[in-house]
Order: structure tokens, then C-alpha cells, then sequence
């Protein structure tokens, strides 16, 4: 009996040491990679030694990868979005706001979502494999061998490339949904396109498209920091890799949510929207 006690003490123990203890650990291995990533990324630019080949690299193979499926993605989010609201608002006797409803969901909500899971199921398991690939095969410590920076030489490109595209794909996602959702709600919903863009126009300011951007921009980070992060602590030889990848991608788009949900409430809270 106090052996079987035992046992399930360690067990327990064990449990706590490799789910909840681990995760903060590597919470704060990300967050520590993030902050250096950025300190590094502002001192290179400031003393003009950042690797700019690398970063164009990077930003070209990332919208390579990523521009099609967004656009794919973007397309039928839009349509169902416009669908819903084009619904609800005829259940009410309000079929003029639904322009003004699907537009603002798209730039606020779809267009930096949407971006943010593409580049974590394309970019950012990329990103991992790659690296998960060179810490394995004992590349990365032969840079640091070397006194070769990999956050300088790898990291660093890698952010500023995520950071960069994220901006101008969210900005594509967000043009793509509101011609979607507008050829969509006249078109097929009977709608008047002057109605659709009144309205939008009534209700939309600059600020929700710098929500998009501050969004968009934080997103990036993320995504490549994650990567990052599970890249360079790779173990356990391939299938480590491929471990490594899915932990990188489910991470990512788990903080992705939680971020939107906070920018969400506090864009709420500190600019309420005034009635027309």
C-alpha cells in the first residue's frame, strides 16, 4: 500500500514537472526570446548591421506560402459572415446594416484572424522544421561554438520578415473579405450597393483598421517568436521535429485567440462606439 502510495506521488509530481511547470518554463523562454528578438532587431537597425538578404528571404518564402491559402480562407469566412448578418439583420426590418455589420466583422476580427492561423499552420511550422532540423543536427551549436548570435543571424530576420507580411496579408485578407462580403450581400442577398457602402462608411473609422495593423503586427510576432522558441529547443532526433511542430502550431494559435480576445475588450472598453 505505501508503495502504491508512493507511486502515485511521483506520478503526480512527475505530471505537474512535465505539463504545468514545463509549460511556464517555456512561456518564459518565449517571452525572453521575444524581448531579445526585438532589442536585437531595434540595435541592428539603429547601427546598420541588420541582415536585410535574410530578412527579403524570408519575407518572400512567407508570402509564398501563405498568400493563396489566406485568400482561399478569406473568401468563403467573408461570404458566411455576410450570410449571417444579412439574416439577422432581415429579422429585424435592418437589411441596410448588414453592410455595415459584415464589413466591420471582416477588418476588426476575420481579416487579422484569419492571417494570424495561416501564418501559424504555414509560416510557423515552417519556421520550426527549420530550425528543429539544424538544432538536431547539431548546426545551432556549432554557431554558438563559433560566437555566431543565432538569435542575430536566425531569429532576427525571421521576426521582422513575420511581422512585415503579417501586416500586408491582413491588409489583403481584409480587401478580399469586404469585396466578398459586398459582391455577396448584392448579388446573391438582393442587397442595394449603395446601402452596403453607406452604411459601412457610417460606422467604420480609421481606428478599426489600426486595430487591424496593431493586431497583424503583434500576431507576427508571436507566430515566428513560438516557432522560434520550439525550433531551438528541439530533442529526440526527427520525430522530435515533428513534435516540435505541432507543439508550435497548437501554442500559436492557442495565444493567438487569447491576445484577440484581450485586444477585443480593450478596444471595447477604450473607444466605445457611438450610435449614429
Amino acid at each position: 500500500m505505501v508503495a502504491v502510495t508512493g507511486a502515485i506521488r511521483g506520478w503526480g509530481r512527475g505530471y505537474l514537472r512535465r505539463h504545468q511547470v514545463a509549460s511556464l518554463e517555456t512561456v518564459g523562454d518565449q517571452f525572453v526570446l521575444g524581448v531579445r528578438a526585438i532589442q536585437y532587431l531595434v540595435g541592428d537597425i539603429a547601427r546598420g548591421r541588420f541582415a536585410f538578404g535574410e530578412f527579403v528571404r524570408q519575407a518572400a518564402f512567407m508570402v509564398k506560402t501563405s498568400y493563396v491559402p489566406t485568400i482561399a480562407v478569406a473568401l468563403p469566412i467573408s461570404a458566411t459572415l455576410s450570410i449571417q448578418f444579412g439574416l439577422i439583420a432581415g429579422q429585424v426590418g435592418a437589411n441596410s446594416l448588414a453592410g455595415a455589420a459584415s464589413g466591420l466583422a471582416v477588418i476588426r476580427q476575420a481579416a487579422p484572424v484569419v492571417t494570424a492561423i495561416l501564418l501559424a499552420a504555414a509560416v510557423g511550422s515552417a519556421i520550426c522544421a527549420d530550425l528543429g532540423s539544424r538544432t538536431i543536427r547539431e548546426e545551432i551549436d556549432a554557431m554558438a561554438v563559433m560566437g555566431v548570435s543565432v538569435i542575430h543571424r536566425l531569429v532576427v530576420p525571421r521576426v521582422a520578415a513575420g511581422v512585415v507580411v503579417a501586416i500586408g496579408l491582413t491588409g489583403l485578407s481584409a480587401f478580399v473579405g469586404f469585396v466578398a462580403g459586398y459582391l455577396f450581400n448584392v448579388y446573391v442577398q438582393g442587397g442595394t450597393p449603395g446601402s452596403f457602402v453607406a452604411t459601412f462608411s457610417s460606422f467604420a473609422t480609421i481606428g478599426d483598421m489600426y486595430l487591424a495593423v496593431v493586431k497583424a503586427v503583434v500576431f507576427g510576432l508571436i507566430v515566428t517568436v513560438v516557432a522560434c522558441q520550439k525550433g531551438l529547443s528541439t530533442k529526440g532526433g526527427p520525430s522530435g521535429v515533428a513534435d516540435s511542430v505541432n507543439a508550435a502550431v497548437v501554442a500559436s494559435i492557442v495565444l493567438l485567440m487569447v491576445v484577440n480576445v484581450g485586444f477585443t475588450e480593450m478596444y471595447t472598453l477604450l473607444f466605445p462606439r457611438a450610435a449614429l
